[in-house]
């Protein structure tokens, strides 16, 4: 999952927030949410400004 969220966010090609992740893998967004959390914990995923993520 954390592989298909990332894709969708370099596809974007913008920083997006995690309803927009879930819309374009068809996922619940509080799912998007903690896979999120995961990939900022590990340092993959940054959020350039408040509840928007973009890939590292």
């Amino acid at each position: 999952m954390k592989d298909k969220v990332l894709k969708a966010m370099r596809e974007a090609g913008k920083p997006v927030r995690p309803g927009d992740v879930a819309k374009a893998l068809d996922v619940d967004s509080k799912e998007i949410s903690k896979v999120i959390k995961v990939l900022k914990e590990e340092g993959s995923v940054v959020s350039p400004k408040r509840c928007y993520y973009e890939p590292a």
